[in-house]
């Protein structure tokens, strides 16, 4: 897209926000700042090409080569940055149904991806066919409420990840949907689903107390939100029931957020909550922007590709 529109989508998305009672401004001048900046995408559905000229709703738009130009411009201006996708990477165009995923995970794989969680199109192959493409990637898979350990993914999947960006740590777990009336038994068999709420508070006091990570990220197929009615566990509902998550990156409902929520935990601090819709579309970032005793804030877009 042309320069000009790029840089008024960015500037239009962006927020910012202090995590841990420190604004950006009191240390932009005085002392120095690591940044840590975290590129993300959600429910690409096998989308390899761009959307034609002649779409109607995203004509243009897309396209895994596309998004690798930005990927690598960005980590040029910035190589502490983490690249995640939040699952439903598969199903969606014919690259999917001739290929069964091979395709996808070996372009994730050259976009350097550093991790990925499961959605609950990622089984339409069965957990056969997930296994089989394993090799093709060159990423970790994360999630910490799918046990697996009475299937060929057992110890193919792990709970979370820690990445050392400078003299920071980052920690990242996954958390996968219910199957359960979502899926055919027959396509997930013996895969355990566990409570996230549980799971996200275990992961979180492990990641923030036993690993000392500096930044807290669940990478989330849950989905964005259902209503206050709903008994569903949604993004919004982990981040209100947890404490320790800085971000969370959503996926399931291709809810399109042109920048992250701010919503607060239940010690009352706050959570960014992020989702870019779908297709490749757009690409998530957020910066995380720290000072010397560590305190942080927060700045964040969605970039159309």
């Amino acid at each position: 897209m042309k320069r000009r529109d790029f840089i008024n989508q960015a500037a239009a998305a962006t927020t910012l926000v202090s995590l841990g009672g420190l604004g950006l401004q009191s240390f932009s001048s005085a002392a120095k700042t690591t940044k840590i900046t975290i590129l993300h995408t959600n429910d690409v559905h096998s989308h390899i090409d761009p959307f034609g000229p002649n779409d109607g709703r995203n004509p243009n738009k897309g396209g895994v080569a596309r998004r690798a130009s930005l990927i690598q411009s960005i980590r040029q201006e910035n190589p502490n940055t983490l690249l995640l996708d939040a699952g439903d990477i598969f199903q969606g165009t014919p690259y999917f149904n001739y290929y069964g995923g091979e395709l996808e995970f070996k372009l994730m794989s050259k976009l350097k991806y550093d991790a990925a969680t499961i959605g609950n199109h990622d089984f339409d192959n069965g957990i056969d066919g997930l296994y089989a493409q394993l090799p093709h990637a060159k990423f970790d898979f994360l999630s910490a409420n799918y046990n697996f350990s009475n299937t060929v993914m057992d110890t193919h999947v792990k709970p979370y990840k820690v990445f050392k960006k400078e003299h920071l740590k980052v920690g990242v777990f996954g958390l996968g949907i219910q199957l359960k009336g979502l899926v055919d038994k027959a396509m997930y068999k013996e895969t355990e689903y566990l409570d996230p709420i549980e799971i996200a508070q275990d992961m979180s006091r492990i990641l923030k107390t036993e690993e000392q990570c500096d930044l807290v990220i669940c990478l989330s197929h849950l989905g964005y939100y259902y209503g206050d009615n709903s008994t569903k566990v949604s993004d919004l509902v982990v981040a209100k029931n947890t404490k320790d998550i800085d971000l969370i990156i959503g996926g399931h409902t291709h809810t399109f957020l042109p920048k992250p929520t701010v919503t607060k935990n239940s010690e009352g601090k706050n959570v960014l909550v992020n989702q870019v819709g779908c297709y490749g579309i757009n690409l998530g970032r957020v910066d995380f922007f720290f000072d010397n005793d560590k305190n942080k804030s927060a700045d964040g877009a969605s970039i159309i590709v």
